[in-house]
């Protein structure tokens, strides 16, 4: 990213401004400096290569058990409180 465009008025650049990180403009960028490689070369491999690691994201933060549903009781039951007092 040190070749990227900064803009600090919070516009959509490769930093992303104040977007959330699922908004952002180049969150799978590959950077390739090789001066003897071919640039369709390289950009073939690299596309594989994001290609190959890009994850699938979650309906859901992680941590978001409050939106799951689950009862009180079975959230005690999760973090191994036991029986409600």
């Amino acid at each position: 990213m040190k070749d990227a465009e900064f803009r600090p008025n919070g516009r959509q650049g490769v930093y992303g401004g104040y977007s959330g990180w699922v908004d952002r403009a180049g969150w799978a960028v590959l950077e390739w400096e090789c001066m003897l490689k071919h640039p369709e070369d390289g950009a073939r491999e690299g596309a594989v290569f994001i290609r190959d690691h890009i994850i699938r994201v979650a309906e859901r933060a992680f941590d978001d058990f409050a939106g799951s549903g689950a009862s009180r009781e079975q959230m005690r039951g999760v973090f191994g409180l036991g029986e409600d007092r």
